[in-house]
């Protein structure tokens, strides 16, 4: 290579790609590249540069390949005379002796630089047979000028060698859009000579603007990869274009506006590039990149340089490398977001440095040598200063001609640059920030940093850019989108100028943006949460508490930091003292001027919980996520730490408490979810749901002049027993539940005491009502709860035997849901994300949920259970401290009685929820002094809430924790002691925690039996130690009461045994609600357990059965109480319902009167109480499926409602009839009842079950192996698997022939049997399966013994079954009190069968619409030729002769007429298959009809001969009238037998 010194070599690399010559060089041949220095990288096996490099050998072969690559280090500084020399060569293989191998062939070569520009790509170089002239280099081989003598060339100079050359270079841009615009801009930075060269164009100085404007406009038709290359370079040039004119040939130039255009058209070809990458908003990364690291402010305070002086210029060239000197550019711009340990607004003065900007410069980093970016060298301070003071009005500031230019572009540049505009604003705010910091303006006032016309050009683009936001939703097809973008940008921009420029003119800008956008958007949902993404952002400002003023409650609260809208008014504000304590919760107009951003975000709260549509679910927790999110950064601010500082944040969050007090109706319900016995509201869910609650006031608030709804929380609204609709999500209503408490643990204590004993009581009602969910929403559910898949999720989405029923009766299956999926519109996505059996869409699979579960330890799931139960302990004493407040607050009140029922009722609540030993240890210290100081009202008006209250404590009673049992016994003791002490008999006591424990055992397995027997004893001995009551009868009433408990819990031992047998257990419960027939709460509370225990196995009917007796219990002792015409009479008005409940009728001598004290106390044993257990059993009947039963439940309750004018009530009482009578034609006899089996128990081994027989019945379709595996399954895991035996048939048991040492179990399938008179009241599927207690089944045997035989030895034994109540009933199995057995001849036998053939038959041949496969069945069983003991055989057997017996007679001749019908029938269904049949069955159908013949001509003889005797003419009784009565058919057919 020859050229100048390539000392100064920079990295960059060219590479020589494969090479290629012509046909006519010699075959053996190869060349070599070579140069003057090593620059060439060696291969890995030599030196790392060399000095030249050959390849390899190409045998004979004429038109050689080289696929050679070869990486070259060019020098930094290259000239016109640095080239690539090629040389080429002759190998001989087989030189002759003495001869050299090599055999010089020629020369080619290629410039590297041409019209200063690399030349890349592909070439066909000549090659040259004769040394190379001199100075070739400085031409290419094309254009060598002539020489003497001349150089002669292969094929006269034709292009023989080809070569391709590509450079990977950070100096050389290989662009020539980017070429032209660095030399032009060159050109004007420094002393050149016109006319320049750029590439092939020479350009004067006259045509240097408008070529330089043309440059700039065509950047943005640079090749991609370049301008990736050189982005930081070309935008620098084109700010420093922007900001600094230039003198052109004696003329100022501006290219301000080519400038920025230019830089706009480049921000958005990066941004649509698909092969850039973009952060998760959106944003290209190289543009962030530069802002963040290499924007800094163009220099326009230096001299403009004139071109063609000879004036000496100040150095201003760009530089790559050589930087460790350098001063460094970078400005961290995002790290002026993060929270600061310092708060210079209140601890600086005015007259200090403006630390907030020192920061923002000082967060650069430090040094960025090894980074590679350029930069200006920084002009001195002294002549910064000097510009400073007085600006030239040529020169121009960065920040004030870029916001000029946003403001005046058009067209689709300004759309761009909305589109962008995260990009420009970031570039204003950095170069603010370095503007302020250059010129040392930080200790000026933030309103004279800036001059007035940049805060007009500021105030334009927001209105602008507002204005856009709202266009771009507005649009049909909403771009909601890139609306959402633009409005961050903006609320970031305006966070950053809080930081730099007068808050109050920022403050401005807030309240012109919400004005603009209410203007101008119709849809409120979409207003709202635009501007709650936007006051979001803005409350992220780390100096938030002090933009706020949060301090305008201390006396010593400093100035504002800088004079503002919000802070004008701050001398004339009071202190907490001069306020009324009500106001400081209400979001009112002067809150609103004092804290202007958090007035706003309030606002923006209650108008979106006011709201309603499409859409606003997301918005409210958008809200709600909002305020919970700042209320979490306080906690983690180690500024707020202290108690003091904390409770002046709690102050500014006041008005919060008010808006969700009013928002109390919109909560979720978290108490509905629970299934807890016990728990939750006795209401019906879908009543609160239609009911209406008291309706919130709209105050028309506004904030500077614009209109917003807002609620005042001190409108007193009545707290209403029903609930409005819910509208927030749980999530929602539990973030703020979450705000609401952390306002009550922070404010002051005193504060919140003053301001209770100001509510009136409907207000603390609601408070109350509010502290009542907070306590359901903040239970802890344990380490289940704390995985983010839920159970059900994990759960199987249904059971084996339900997705077949469902198959069965509805045709449903792969292909139906593929066939349902085919008719769901593509874009209707509600649709689909309702259907729950889609298949094949993956995410919403169980098997991918459940492997989900693996994103999580084991210790992260126990530290998450860990923190979910400190925030219930802490969630839980903060109410506690809440109804302390209230109580000590309404003592002396008029309300007070009021009020402490809704205090029972949180602390009960939160008695019946899982909660921590600390809780509970301050909770039952809190109900023990409840219970001294208001005993009396307690005991008298707050029945109900005493007997959740005594099985919440007995509950605890059986605690495994010492402490918490200890505090159980002494509050249960404290509470029977008052109790006495009050009415000096405290039987109703008594009978609420004997109750309590019966609905304990009940309902609750995980209790503890020996711990409660503990808790008894320790509660016996209190009694006995109690000296002051020594002289009662207390100590003795209770150890009679813990006697009674402990015999509940003997029989709680029973039914733990029996755990596993559903049905032994429900005999158990049975047996026990029996016994308590004289004791009505009891046996009330009974059967509401074995109801709980029915729901939870799925036994619905039995469910509503237990409701149904209970209702009809209840109807009894109301009828005793009181004769109301509307109420029912008695259990005997429940009879259409069942015949059973007929047994809860209170007829005997030893029933109690309800007037006794403490009998019939309980919530149900009142008009409300019955009307809820019948809708709870109507419920249960409609799941169930028996919808008929439904109409008959509502008959009662009906009256009732009418009675009591309940409209709302009777509303949604004829909407459940009209869904249960649609689901009666609908359905019809779609629906499967029950499957019944008989069971019977043989051996020692049962107990009281030996020879006992049962009817079981099943759920639908269960067959018998399924009965059968479950008894035996379960038998053998308490005899041994060895010791039980299932008897396979139906036959009589002979116990003597059975093992006594075993035990046997006999299962038979029973079908439902009713008499011929039954039939005619039983017309429905339905009433064919309801109110059953006969069965029957069959036993085919022969008199030999065997089961079966030949068709004249077959007899079948048909044994009906009567149970002692009917199905369904409170119990799924039920013993059989009667067997009666028949047995019929082999001639009965046949005549079954064929009646049930014909039967058939005619079922297929009348179905509509027809089912030919069906009838085909049928058919082919009738009339086949290879029917084995069809149809032909019975009749030759029966039929062949006439029977020698005459008692035979009738029953050959029914069976003849049986024949008679069945082939008229066959004859039928062969026609009517002929018409339904398809051209492809033609030949079946003639087979059909050939064996229909064949067998009507077989079975003619037989059917037309008639036994003689049958058919003889009746004798004539020759007797009076009244002889003829006298006389039976019988006799007369005996007298006529005998004359014959």
């Amino acid at each position: 290579m020859c050229g100048e010194d390539p000392t100064c070599a920079m990295p960059v690399m060219s590479t020589e790609h494969p090479c290629q010559t012509s046909a006519h060089l010699h075959s053996e041949f190869r060349y070599c590249l070579f140069f003057l220095t090593q620059i060439i990288f060696g291969k890995s096996s030599g030196p790392e540069f060399v000095q030249e490099i050959y390849t390899a050998v190409t045998y004979h072969n004429k038109s050689p390949d080289f696929y050679e690559e070869v990486k070259i280090k060019l020098p930094a500084k290259l000239t016109e005379k640095h080239h690539l020399l090629f040389t080429f060569y002759h190998i001989s293989c087989q030189p002759k002796q003495g001869a050299s191998v090599e055999t010089l062939l020629g020369y080619t070569w290629l410039p590297i630089l041409l019209n200063d520009r690399l030349q890349t790509g592909h070439y066909c170089l000549p090659v040259a047979l004769d040394k190379l002239p001199a100075h070739y280099s400085i031409h290419s081989p094309e254009k060598v000028p002539s020489q003497t003598p001349p150089v002669k060339w292969v094929e006269g100079h034709k292009g023989v060698f080809s070569v391709e050359v590509q450079a990977v270079s950070s100096v050389h841009a290989q662009d020539n859009h980017l070429e032209k615009f660095f030399t032009l801009c060159h050109s004007l930075e420094s002393q050149v000579t016109f006319p320049i060269r750029v590439m092939d164009q020479k350009i004067t100085e006259a045509a240097l603007e408008h070529e330089l404007k043309l440059s700039i406009i065509w950047l943005n038709s640079s090749r991609l990869e370049p301008l990736v290359l050189f982005l930081h370079l070309v935008l620098d040039k084109l700010f420093q274009l922007a900001v600094q004119p230039m003198v052109i040939a004696g003329q100022t130039a501006n290219f301000s506006q080519f400038a920025f255009e230019s830089v706009v058209a480049i921000v958005s070809s990066l941004h649509n590039s698909k092969d850039l990458s973009k952060d998760q908003h959106g944003r290209n990364c190289l543009l962030a990149s530069y802002v963040y690291y290499m924007f800094r402010l163009p220099d326009p305070q230096r001299e403009v340089p004139k071109l063609g002086s000879s004036a000496a210029l100040t150095e201003s060239r760009y530089y790559t490398f050589g930087r460790t000197s350098a001063v460094s550019v970078g400005n961290k711009l995002l790290q002026s977001r993060v929270i600061s340990c310092s708060n210079p607004d209140i601890t600086v003065t005015q007259a200090a440095p403006d630390e907030e900007v020192k920061n923002i410069m000082s967060s650069k980093p430090a040094d960025h040598s090894s980074s590679r970016m350029s930069f200006y060298i920084e002009g001195t301070k002294d002549t910064q200063n000097a510009c400073a003071s007085s600006r030239p009005p040529s020169k121009k500031h960065f920040h004030e001609e870029l916001a000029l230019q946003m403001v005046v572009s058009t067209g689709m540049v300004r759309e761009s640059v909305f589109k962008y505009a995260w990009f420009f604003f970031e570039l204003l705010v950095k170069s603010m920030a370095q503007y302020v910091h250059n010129i040392e303006k930080q200790d000026n006032p933030r309103r004279t940093r800036f001059s007035d016309r940049f805060k007009d050009d500021i105030t334009t683009i927001v209105s602008v850019v507002t204005s856009e936001i709202a266009a771009l939703l507005v649009k049909p097809q909403k771009e909601t989108e890139q609306a959402e973008k633009i409005n961050i940008s903006l609320a970031f921009f305006l966070y950053d100028l809080l930081s730099l420029m007068d808050r109050g003119f920022v403050f401005n800008l807030i309240k012109h943006y919400c004005n603009q956008l209410s203007n101008k958007l119709n849809s409120l949902s979409t207003l709202i949460s635009m501007r709650l993404e936007f006051l979001r952002i803005l409350c992220s400002h780390e100096h938030y508490l002090n933009l706020n003023l949060f301090f305008m409650t201390s006396p010593s609260a400093p100035a504002s930091p800088s004079p503002s809208l919000s802070s004008q008014n701050s001398s004339s504000c009071s202190s907490f003292q001069d306020q009324k304590i009500a106001s400081m919760f209400d979001l009112s107009s002067e809150y609103r001027q004092q804290h202007f951003l958090t007035g706003l975000l309030f606002t923006e709260l209650a108008a979106v919980l006011d709201a309603d549509g499409e859409g606003i679910s997301k918005v409210q927790r958008k809200a709600v996520s909002a305020i919970l999110s700042l209320l979490s950064s306080h906690d983690l601010d180690p500024r707020c730490s202290k108690k003091e500082v904390k409770i002046k944040i709690a102050a500014l969050y006041l008005p919060l408490v008010g808006i969700i007090l009013d928002s109390l109706s919109q909560l979720h319900d978290f108490t509905i979810s629970d299934t807890r016995g016990g728990k939750g509201r006795t209401s019906n869910p879908e009543e609160e749901q239609e009911s209406a609650g008291a309706i919130n006031q709209n105050v028309a608030l506004a904030i500077a002049g614009n209109q917003f709804i807002v609620r005042s929380s001190g409108v007193s609204l009545t707290s209403l027993p029903y609930r409005q609709n819910a509208t927030l999500g749980p999530d929602t209503s539990r973030n703020l539940l979450i705000c609401f408490l952390w306002i009550m643990k922070n404010a002051d204590q005193n504060l919140i005491q003053k301001w209770i004993a100001d509510l009136p009581s409907m207000q603390l009602n609601r408070i109350l009502d509010l502290l009542f969910i907070c306590v359901s929403c903040f239970e802890y559910k344990g380490k289940q709860s704390s995985d983010k898949v839920s159970t059900q999720a994990l759960q199987k989405s249904r059971d084996v035997k339900a997705r077949l029923e469902e198959a069965l009766l509805r045709g449903e299956g792969a292909r139906g849901e593929m066939m349902k999926r085919c008719r769901i519109p593509a874009g209707n996505d509600r649709s689909a994300g309702l259907n729950e059996n889609l298949r094949w869409r993956k995410e919403q699979t169980h098997w991918r949920q459940a492997n989900e579960r693996q994103d999580k330890t084991k210790a992260e799931l126990d530290q998450e259970a860990l923190i979910s139960g400190n925030l219930a302990t802490e969630a839980n004493l903060i109410i506690l401290d809440m109804q302390e407040n209230i109580i000590q607050a309404s003592f002396a009140a008029e309300c007070r009685d009021n009020l402490l029922g809704g205090v029972l009722k949180v602390l009960v609540n939160s008695l019946g929820c899982d909660q921590s030993t600390t809780y509970l240890t301050h909770c039952f210290g809190t109900l023990r002094a409840l219970i001294a100081k208001f005993g009396d009202f307690l005991f008298e008006e707050e029945v109900e809430q005493c007997a959740d209250l005594c099985q919440r404590v007995l509950h605890h009673c059986s605690s495994s924790i010492d402490i918490t049992r200890t505090q159980a016994c002494a509050t249960l003791y404290l509470l029977m002691r008052y109790s006495f002490s009050s009415t000096s008999n405290f039987a109703r006591v008594k009978m609420q925690v004997t109750m309590s424990l019966a609905s304990l055992v009940g309902k609750s397995p995980e209790f503890n039996e020996e711990f409660l027997r503990r808790s008894l004893r320790t509660i016996l001995a209190y009694a006995e130690e109690d000296v002051d009551m020594q002289s009662t009868p207390f100590p003795v009433q209770v150890e009679e009461l813990l006697c009674n408990l402990n015999s509940i819990l003997s029989d709680t031992v029973k039914m733990r045994e029996f755990q596993e047998d559903p049905e032994m257990l429900m005999d158990l419960m049975y047996r026990i609600a029996k016994g308590y027939q004289t004791s009505p709460d009891l046996r009330l509370t009974w059967l509401q357990n074995m109801a709980e225990k029915h729901t939870k196995r799925k036994s619905y009917t039995e469910a509503a059965m237990c409701l149904v007796h209970a209702a009809a219990l209840v109807a009894e002792y109301l009828g005793m109480l009181e004769d109301r015409s509307y109420l029912p009479v008695g259990s005997v008005t429940f009879q259409n319902i069942s015949s059973n409940v007929l047994e809860e009728s209170a007829v005997s001598d030893d029933v109690l009167s309800p007037d006794e004290d403490g009998v019939c106390s309980g919530r149900y044993f009142s008009e409300s109480g019955l009307v809820g257990l019948l809708e709870q059993a109507a419920e249960l009947f409609s799941t169930g499926g028996l919808y008929e039963t439904v109409n008959e439940v509502y008959k009662i309750v009906i009256p009732i409602l009418e009675a009591h004018r309940d409209f709302r009530k009777l509303t949604l009482t004829h909407s459940k009839l009209q869904k249960a009578f649609d689901s009666i034609i609908n359905k019809g006899q779609k629906r499967m009842f029950g499957t019944y089996f008989r069971v019977g128990f043989y051996g020692s081994k049962f107990g009281d079950l030996d020879e006992q027989e049962f009817v079981y019945k099943e759920p639908a379709i269960t067959k018998l192996p399924e009965i059968s595996h479950r008894l035996e399954g379960f038998y053998g895991q308490c005899f041994g698997e060895d010791a039980v035996e299932v008897i396979k048939d139906s036959a009589p048991v002979d116990k003597r022939k059975l093992d006594p040492n075993k035990a046997y179990i006999q299962i038979t399938f029973v079908e439902p049997y009713f008499d011929e008179y039954e039939m005619k009241d039983r017309i429905t599927y339905f009433e064919k399966n309801f109110n059953l207690n006969r069965f029957m089944y069959t036993t085919p045997f022969t008199t030999d013994g065997r089961p079966r035989g030949e068709l004249s030895e077959q007899y079948k034994r048909n044994t009906i079954l009567t149970t002692m109540h009917a199905f369904p009933y409170i119990k799924t199995r039920i013993n059989v009190i009667q067997k009666e057995e028949f047995i019929l001849t082999p001639i009965e036998v046949a005549i079954e069968d064929m009646q049930k053939k014909t039967q058939e038959l005619t079922a297929a041949t009348n179905q509509e619409p027809p089912d030919v496969k069906m009838l085909q069945m049928v058919l082919q069983g009738s009339v086949g030729a290879t029917v084995n003991q069809g149809p032909l055989e019975v009749a030759q057997v029966f039929l062949a002769e006439i029977p020698a017996d005459p008692k035979l007679y009738r029953h050959h001749n029914k069976l003849r007429l049986c024949f008679k019908e069945f082939i008229m029938r066959c004859g039928e269904a062969v026609e009517k298959n002929k018409r339904l049949i398809a051209a492809d069955q033609r030949e079946y159908q003639q087979e059909l009809r050939k064996n229909y013949g064949k067998l009507k001509e077989s079975l003619r003889p037989m059917i037309e001969r008639k036994i003689p005797e049958l058919y003889k003419p009746v004798v004539k009784v020759h007797s009076t009238r009244d002889s003829f009565r006298s006389q039976s058919f019988r006799k007369c057919e005996a007298q006529t037998s005998q004359s014959t």
